[in-house]
């Protein structure tokens, strides 16, 4: 186990404490993200949603972001709710830090964990990415846009002219995006390396743990419990209420509507079908045209009497119109 503990790098101890640290924030962060986007007061350039997500999930950019934005000129987005985000992020972070550190360094260095564990991981983390990250931010640019104009290039020579369009831009961008890709991942994994050189550092000037492996585990048990746990149940339980009812107080706000040249026909919503009524209804029909029937029928029987009646009125008129016939003398 102490071989173990000696032949962990700097990389995998950077990567088990930033990587927990970043789950165990991130929901809290996201509560707040959702509560600004339906506010309002915050937008992001679709094109930089990959680097949204590296400086909200990671602590080392609470500095890093200012001088990225103001210092590089690279407009990530507007609107008060970014700084605002990143000024709530600290205490989460600061918080998140303290719980993985203590827990690696119980676990896997068995180093008695320091006072102030998270708030000085946060500092140092911090402090690391406001010098590292713009660096990787201006050697990623600059890679990029060298990479797709060389590969542009090298699409434009004679002999590969003949490359359809669709096959020219998939090879343009597996030439330029594996490129970029490359350089990316070393400098992030040099990043994380830097990080866990410090956490090293401190956890080689910290004292060994006395308790055995069956007390760490009985240590980490207590940790997860807190001290005042109703107090805990009802904070969170008000927090998340709070944040729903804001959240819901403000979407209707920024939900878009059709323009009026642009609205729908109202349809109404038909009533429901009741087979009584209906079946009541129809009889009440059926009973009228059976009715309707019946006079017509009787119209077509009485019609042709009544012309033989006015015919014979007719005959009987004519003779005695013309008067008896003459005696013969």
């Amino acid at each position: 186990m102490a071989e173990e503990r000696e032949s962990l790098s700097p990389t995998k101890i950077g990567l088990g404490v930033l990587w927990p640290a970043f789950w165990t924030g991130l929901a809290f962060k996201l509560a707040f993200v959702l509560l600004f986007l339906a506010m309002g007061i915050m937008h992001f350039e679709g094109r930089l949603g990959l680097a949204f997500i590296m400086l909200l999930a990671s602590p080392v950019t609470v500095f890093a972001l200012p001088i990225i934005t103001m210092g590089l000129d690279s407009h990530i987005g507007e609107g008060a709710g970014i700084a605002l985000l990143f000024l709530l992020s600290i205490p989460i972070d600061i918080w998140a830090l303290g719980i993985v550190g203590r827990t690696f360094f119980l676990e896997r260095l068995r180093r008695e964990p320091p006072d102030g564990l998270g708030m000085t991981l946060w500092w140092k983390s911090a402090l690391v990415g406001a010098i590292f990250l713009p660096i990787l931010w201006l050697v990623v640019g600059t890679v990029t846009s060298t990479s797709i104009a060389v590969a542009h290039s090298l699409l434009e020579l004679e002999f590969l002219k003949w490359i359809p369009i669709a096959e020219r831009i998939s090879i343009e961008l597996t030439l330029w995006g594996s490129v970029a890709s490359a350089v990316l991942i070393i400098l992030l994994l040099i990043g994380v390396s830097l990080i866990g050189r410090l956490i090293r550092n401190m956890a080689q000037s910290a004292p060994a743990v006395s308790e055995n492996y069956q007390g760490l585990i009985t240590r980490w048990d207590l940790m997860r419990v807190p001290t005042d746990q109703s107090l805990m149940l009802t904070s969170l339980t008000g927090a998340g209420a709070i944040l729903s009812v804001l959240f819901w107080m403000a979407l209707p706000v920024t939900t878009p509507h059709p323009h009026e040249c642009c609205k729908k026909p109202e349809v109404k919503a038909e009533p429901p079908v009741k087979p009584l009524e209906s079946l009541t209804k129809n009889e009440k029909v059926i009973a009228q045209l059976s009715a309707q029937v019946d006079a017509l029928e009787k119209q077509k029987t009485d019609k042709p009497e009544a012309e033989t009646d006015k015919g014979k009125a007719k005959g009987k008129a004519g003779k005695d119109k013309d008067g008896p016939p003459a005696k013969k003398p």
